[in-house]
């Protein structure tokens, strides 16, 4: 039967210097965890944050009367312990106050927080390698399969993720009072993904959507967020909360839409890239947009009415925003449309 067990690191590092515990089991994945992941790891435990179970394998040898242990779940997990401990790892600045040492270089309140910090461990004792196997798989096919949110999630640790993911904790109240995300979404990352399509909207304009994109956004941006990203996100957001709440309780606050009205908003506030819009679409930064915030709140009280109205209560001029907006939200054609009407509702003259 298996058997769980909290241990300790320094317990942990004392088994991988004795070699008495096997990180390289001829059934265990190559170590492919790219520096990134592996910093995460570290600050994980020396913020005292839980980590899931590593899973081993307990063998007993009865004439040296000693026990050995294969991993079966958690190799790359123990090989950045252990490389930290050995001074062989550099937190970087994703780890905030902690970029920039090593092991060595913690004090020892901290010293003392890694070594003891418990990984609960279950223990698989003497169970042959088609049990292992089979546990090995068992492991990985529990729950939900990834989503794409997920999977960024748990590939990419650097600024960009770090950014959507503190974002979206800092802005709670388009989750729990707007709704922009729901909870059942939330649980599944959508809050991070909407947070980090906005921070591509300040960084490269409104972008042809899908998930390759998005994927996109995390790789360029991994390693540094471009100065003044986060600000310009945080007043965009603010400005929308404070200055247009009333709009929040409209269909524009459904998150597609709410894409777009912060990329027009952001706009009109800063300017944004052309992205996919190109040149010859894109509406200059005008000086006179949010001027007249009365006008603005009227304007966008109509572009909330059209995506609830009848297609034959519509005003022709406002027949492609209904279109662009019940299609695709995601294709670059629909959301040109959507932009262009929205950056326009900012604007001091009625739609």
């Amino acid at each position: 039967m298996p058997q769980t067990d909290q241990y300790p690191i320094s317990d942990l590092l004392t088994w991988m210097d004795e070699k008495t515990i096997i990180l390289n089991a001829e059934f265990q994945r190559r170590s492919v965890w790219p520096p990134s992941a592996r910093v995460f790891l570290i600050d994980t435990i020396l913020r005292d944050r839980p980590m899931p179970n590593i899973y081993i394998r307990t063998k007993t040898d009865l004439k040296t009367r000693r026990a050995y242990r294969e991993v079966v779940d958690g190799q790359q997990r123990l090989r950045a312990i252990n490389d930290f401990a050995s001074g062989n790892l550099t937190l970087t600045r994703t780890a905030k106050e902690f970029a920039g040492l090593k092991y060595g270089d913690l004090d020892d309140e901290g010293k003392t927080q890694f070594l003891t910090y418990n990984i609960g461990t279950v223990q698989l004792f003497n169970i042959s390698d088609e049990d292992v196997l089979d546990v090995f798989h068992r492991i990985n096919a529990y729950g939900l399969r990834l989503n794409p949110q997920e999977t960024r999630h748990g590939k990419y640790q650097g600024a960009f993720r770090n950014a959507a993911i503190d974002a979206a904790k800092e802005w709670v109240p388009l989750w729990d009072k707007y709704r922009v995300v729901g909870l059942r979404d939330r649980v599944r990352m959508a809050d991070d993904e909407l947070m980090a399509l906005m921070l591509g909207v300040i960084l490269e304009g409104v972008i042809d959507g899908g998930q390759p994109r998005t994927n996109r956004l995390y790789e360029r941006y991994d390693e540094e967020l471009p100065h003044d990203t986060v600000r310009k996100l945080n007043c965009t957001i603010e400005f929308i909360l404070t200055e247009i709440p009333e709009i929040m309780e409209t269909g524009l606050s459904r998150s597609p839409h709410f894409l777009m009205m912060f990329a027009a908003i952001a706009h009109a506030l800063f300017g944004i890239p052309e992205g996919d819009v190109g040149l010859e679409d894109m509406s200059e930064r005008d000086p006179l947009a949010l001027s007249d915030m009365d006008m603005v709140r009227s304007n966008l009280g109509t572009l909330a009415d059209v995506l609830q109205s009848p297609d034959d209560e519509i005003p022709s001029r406002l027949v492609s925003f209904k279109l662009a907006s019940a299609g695709s939200t995601q294709r670059i054609r629909g959301r040109k449309v959507r932009f262009a009407a929205l950056y326009r509702a900012l604007l001091p003259t009625s739609i």
